[in-house]
């Protein structure tokens, strides 16, 4: 199956604001409406195209995933790399974009593309659309690296990210070569959002469905040398994920969820959690996205109180 890539407009406010951030490692790409988007799979490459009349390619990023959020839980996973200052700002965007009336409080479901490793072009290096691009368009076009039209621009951005020092932008990930997939780097936010997802929206020890009361833990932190990935994922309730950092609560190799006795030694409470004691947890339907063996050793012996 060839490679695609998705020119797609976005918003100035949007690219203004990104551009004069340093070192992203991700962004949110995300449209006001809660459509799916299935143009891209992980590794190909989204272009950011400005509004008319600036008719040209201004930067892009690697596609790692996407899916339907409201817009306060997105903010919360990527916040300035949303492409606004605050939650506010961005919401007011989201309303003007969707026409609704100023009253309106909604906490409106957008569409999230996340982007790894984005790029932003200078001026002098924008590339011009292709000849095929209709000013009609007000979302998204997908080309083809197989076709004479997509491979011009799989080259254009290639000769961009080799000639320039973009932010961000290693030497090594520069250079993309001949069309292919590219493994996106997950950054912080995209591990919440995956997270969230694989769970099912629900917390794996308490099966509590409240989004907003649910977050994406790390079973081995990032800082002690753990990834953003699925497998060094659990989606939890926010007091257990509290309890899951500081080691009074873990989830033992055959995925059962253990707490301290430690809490009641404490804090003379706890009777909550003890009644989970020994539980099985609920884990994602693909094998490959469950917890990993050894993610959850290193929780039991450096970070578990016993």
């Amino acid at each position: 199956m060839g490679i695609n890539l998705v020119i797609a407009v976005t918003d100035g406010d949007w690219f203004e604001i990104l551009r004069r951030q340093r070192e992203l490692d991700e962004v949110n790409f995300w449209a006001p409406s809660a459509a799916s988007f299935r143009a891209l799979q992980p590794g190909e490459l989204l272009l950011f195209k400005l509004h008319a009349p600036r008719n040209a390619i201004v930067g892009g990023g690697i596609f790692a995933y996407a899916n339907v959020l409201p817009c306060s839980l997105a903010w919360e996973a990527f916040r300035e790399a949303n492409g606004a200052r605050s939650a506010l700002e961005m919401r007011t965007r989201i309303a003007r974009y969707r026409k609704t009336g100023p009253n309106d409080r909604s906490d409106f479901d957008i569409g999230c593309r996340i982007l790894t490793q984005p790029f932003f072009l200078e001026e002098r290096d924008w590339i011009p659309v292709p000849s095929s691009w209709s000013p009609n368009i007000v979302s998204f076009k997908i080309y083809r690296a197989n076709e004479a039209e997509g491979l011009a621009l799989w080259e254009a951005v290639n000769d961009r990210l080799n000639r320039s020092q973009i932010p961000g932008m290693a030497e090594d990930q520069a250079r993309f070569g001949e069309p292919h997939l590219i493994r996106p780097r997950l950054g912080q936010g995209a591990f919440r959002v995956l997270v969230t997802d694989i769970y099912q929206r629900r917390c794996a020890v308490t099966r509590e469905r409240t989004l907003p009361a649910l977050e994406a833990a790390h079973i081995r932190p990032y800082g002690e040398g753990g990834h953003h990935e699925a497998r060094n994922g659990l989606l939890l309730r926010r007091d257990i994920h509290s309890l899951f950092d500081a080691g009074y609560v873990t989830v033992t190799h055959d995925l059962r969820f253990e707490v301290s006795r430690r809490i009641k030694e404490e804090f003379d409470n706890g009777k909550h959690y003890y009644a989970l004691h020994g539980q099985l947890i609920t884990t994602p339907n693909e094998t490959g996205q469950r917890p990993d063996a050894a993610a959850l050793s290193w929780h039991n012996e450096h970070c578990f109180r016993g």
